[in-house]
């Protein structure tokens, strides 16, 4: 029996699993119940099991025959800090915790994945199911490796899957090399000298200054990123002053940089902190950057890539299966996960018409139509990766 058939088999009990998840959702190092969860299902299914990895981290090892080879599949398990507004039963019953980027439905998919792999798995190696806390820009990916995740549970390959509204249930959509872009936030603070708003000649006013470097601040992947390489940055929140008759001391712009390069994303720091105190200075203020890198460039290996392609595609039909799709401005932290080993990264369809509302959205929902197949092809990776009679 193929591994989609035996899933599909306790499809409703994993339907289950994610809208409980669903309903009751913890944001970055918070998810004790959710790995409670995932700790009590791999041990109901004989699996070893290990808490506390990078804080609310879990990761199951499974172990069959004498095969030397193990193999990392990596699921992430926070929400998000954000109101949910659907209206089905199983909404968020965390007030401003919603998993509207479908984390609780990559734990399930892996988990269906352990208990199959358990169970009917044919393969000779190690699997480890490493459950990832706080992907969502809390740096969980991070805690976890410096936590000894790779030399505690040795990696050959490692393997990492997300949903993507849009794209139609039953169909996957990967690429070689750098798929994700490495994304920052910054804040940048302004201190001139605050006055009475009918005097402004006495002050440095910090507002004017915050204007003209947000103006300038668009000018460095205008002016100074090549055109070749692709880069972003927004400033997304200017804030200064709380009263209509005084010019404040301080003001402040925060914002994201999103760039395919690290060393793009160097050049993106060195220039917004140069702009930032040499106008500053201009106007007889100054100016600090808080320029913080929260993911790398996700780039994914071109053998595993392939290996992703061929496991997908023995579930769902190469048809279904994009080997060379697009590059994405958006991030995810398990770049730093493939910066230690080989692996690759790998979009499952969330559906075109239900499933269809974007990530981070206060209508967006999994779509449980994906969770067999999202299993069955992280099983059948482990088979493929891991065969019998290979020692």
């Amino acid at each position: 029996m193929a591994a989609i058939d035996d899933i599909r088999t306790y499809h409703d009990e994993l339907t289950a699993i994610r809208r409980d998840l669903h309903a009751h959702p913890e944001i970055g190092f918070e998810e004790q119940r959710t790995s409670d969860i995932v700790a009590a299902k791999l041990a109901e299914w004989g699996i070893e099991v290990h808490r506390g990895i990078g804080g609310t981290g879990v990761v199951g090892v499974l172990r069959k025959g004498n095969g030397q080879t193990a193999i990392g599949l990596r699921a992430d398990m926070d929400a998000l800090p954000m109101e949910e507004a659907n209206d089905f039963a199983h909404r968020s019953q965390n007030p401003g915790r919603m998993h509207a980027c479908g984390h609780d439905g990559h734990t399930t998919m892996l988990l269906g994945a352990a208990r199959y792999l358990a169970s009917k798995g044919d393969f000779n190696g190690t699997v480890n199911f490493i459950f990832q806390p706080a992907e969502e820009g809390l740096g969980g990916a991070e805690a976890m490796i410096k936590d000894g995740l790779f030399q505690k549970f040795p990696c050959t390959f490692i393997y990492g899957m997300h949903n993507r509204p849009g794209l139609p249930v039953g169909q996957f959509a990967i690429r070689p090399g750098t798929m994700m872009a490495g994304g920052a936030f910054f804040d940048i603070e302004i201190t001139g000298r605050g006055a009475h708003g009918a005097r402004p000649e006495g002050s440095i006013d910090p507002v004017v200054i915050a204007a003209q470097l947000h103006t300038a601040l668009q000018s460095i992947v205008a002016r100074n990123v090549p055109p070749a390489d692709t880069a972003v940055l927004s400033v997304t929140g200017i804030e200064g002053g709380d009263a209509f008759n005084v010019i404040p001391q301080t003001a402040w712009l925060r914002g994201t940089a999103r760039t395919m390069k690290r060393t793009t994303m160097d050049l993106l720091e060195g220039n917004m902190k140069r702009l930032a105190t040499h106008i500053a200075q201009g106007f007889g203020a100054t100016a600090t950057v808080d320029f913080r890198m929260l993911f790398a460039p996700l780039v994914n290996d071109g053998a595993e890539t392939q290996a992703m392609v061929e496991a997908a595609a023995a579930v769902v039909g190469a048809a279904n299966v994009e080997a060379n799709g697009p590059s994405v401005m958006a991030s995810e932290d398990f770049s730093f996960m493939l910066e230690a080993v080989p692996g690759a990264y790998i979009n499952i369809g969330n559906g075109d018409t239900f499933g269809s509302n974007p990530v981070h959205n206060q209508y967006y929902e999994f779509n449980d139509a994906a969770i067999p197949l999202g299993s069955a092809m992280f099983a059948t990776l482990a088979e493929q990766k891991l065969p019998r009679g290979v020692a």
